[in-house]
């Protein structure tokens, strides 16, 4: 009798997170081919400041996510679950598709760069509720004892979408010369993405309404919702600084990599690119271990562990690498910061769900998790090229990453759980 529930979990589990893996995969397409896109849609009088301008505009689509966490967040806690994942999921089709078919600058002009910050802008939008949006969702089916490893599902679909990223990118390095993966072969992912909508929103419309949700006997209205994020003002910002180490690591490892691979370290693309994928798939791994032993032994003990690690190697790792740049000691240094990242984000995930108050549980998650990004995580690459641009250190980025550790270490020392009474009761009664 129980085997069905186990299926109902694991599809309902596997259809919120398609849509997740879709948009990481969408999302962070831009990152990885910022040299390109910059090159197509913002040409400049030197190198460096068209990759300036691309890491821009990646940047933008974070700083829109407080106000998709806010609105979107907001729909998710009034409107359900399965409702609000559809929403966030019809966005990020329409911003995909305009990414894969918008012409150049050099077709045009000024149209060509506006359209793909608007593109930009709609993306963020969705994701600031996507993310935290699944991780809520996964948080309210899973069973007692294994919702950690249940959540940890959240993050590790984006691993997917990082390996296949980073697959893809050596698969096209290889049978496209550099001047056509200029031209259009960057726009391969967007059109591949955009043959996954249809599929995906059909899986998403099957998606079930979580029983919390439907067991509440009334649901916040705008106002509350406002309301809670002056409330909760403390452990907002709490949230934000727990998600520092999360987002600063993820962006650097991932969306990073190949601009710092081939523009700093001088390392071919398809190398990248393969320690891309490496970075996917460990963090994958280390993702759902670390989910599974968080159930055993507590989630702050992994948080602190992480984020002193992370404080004490960052710098000296990033320094060690340019000592004398190698695809072996940029693989190496990389699945050590891919290590640490993901023991902390497999955690970290969970622990956002367990510490908001649960009657606003996706707005304050997302608000927290957004406003982090948008201060450290989205625009982490254009802060590590402007970083070692000025000071001429390429190892600087070790810097930001470490400031981001204590960041969040503070956070894992004195945030608190919230109370399991607190569902509904801070919602008043009408």
């Amino acid at each position: 009798m129980r085997e069905k529930p186990d299926r109902s979990l694991a599809w309902s589990a596997l259809t919120a997170t398609s849509g997740n893996f879709l948009a990481a995969f969408d999302f962070f397409i831009f990152g990885i081919y910022a040299s390109a896109i910059g090159r197509a849609f913002f040409p400049a009088d030197s190198e460096y400041a068209s990759i300036m301008l691309s890491f821009a505009t990646f940047g933008v689509g974070f700083l829109i996510r407080p106000l998709g966490a806010i609105v979107v967040g907001g729909y998710i806690d009034r409107h359900g679950r399965r409702k609000g994942l559809i929403l966030t999921l019809a966005l990020m089709g329409v911003a995909t598709l305009v990414m894969a078919v918008v012409p150049g600058y050099q077709t045009i002009g000024l149209i060509a760069p506006i359209l793909v910050v608007l593109a930009r802008l709609t993306q963020g939008f969705s994701e600031g509720g996507e993310l935290p949006g699944v991780a809520v969702y996964l948080s309210e089916i899973a069973k007692k004892g294994n919702k950690g490893l249940v959540v940890s599902l959240q993050p590790a679909s984006q691993q997917v979408a990082v390996i296949l990223l980073g697959l893809l990118g050596v698969l096209l390095s290889a049978f496209l010369r550099p001047e056509q993966m200029d031209s259009w072969g960057w726009r391969v992912p967007f059109l591949i993405g955009c043959t996954l909508i249809p599929f995906l929103f059909i899986l998403r419309r099957t998606l079930p309404e979580t029983e919390e949700f439907l067991s509440r006997a009334r649901y916040p209205t705008p106002m509350e919702i406002l309301q809670s994020l002056v409330i909760y003002w403390r452990l907002l910002l709490l949230g934000i600084l727990t998600v520092a180490m999360t987002t600063v690591s993820f962006y650097f490892i991932t969306a990073y990599t190949p601009t710092f691979g081939r523009q700093v370290l001088k390392l071919a693309a398809g190398d990248t690119l393969l320690v891309t994928m490496c970075v996917g798939i460990s963090n994958l791994i280390w993702q759902l271990i670390s989910g599974f032993v968080s159930d055993r032994i507590g989630r702050r003990p992994i948080l602190i562990a992480c984020t002193v690690l992370a404080l004490l190697t960052a710098y000296p790792a990033l320094s060690w690498l340019v000592a004398a740049p190698s695809f072996t000691r940029l693989l190496l240094v990389e699945l050590w910061l891919s290590f640490l990242y993901a023991w902390y984000n497999g955690t970290m995930a969970v622990w956002m769900t367990e510490i908001m108050p649960a009657h606003v549980r996706a707005t304050s998650f997302s608000f927290a998790y957004n406003i982090a990004v948008a201060l450290f995580g989205g625009f982490t690459p254009f802060i590590s090229t402007y970083l070692i641009h000025e000071t001429g250190n390429s190892a600087i980025p070790g810097v930001w990453l470490s400031i981001a550790a204590a960041a969040s270490l503070l956070a894992a020392l004195v945030v608190k759980p919230a109370p399991a009474a607190d569902i509904a009761a801070a919602v008043p009664a009408t």
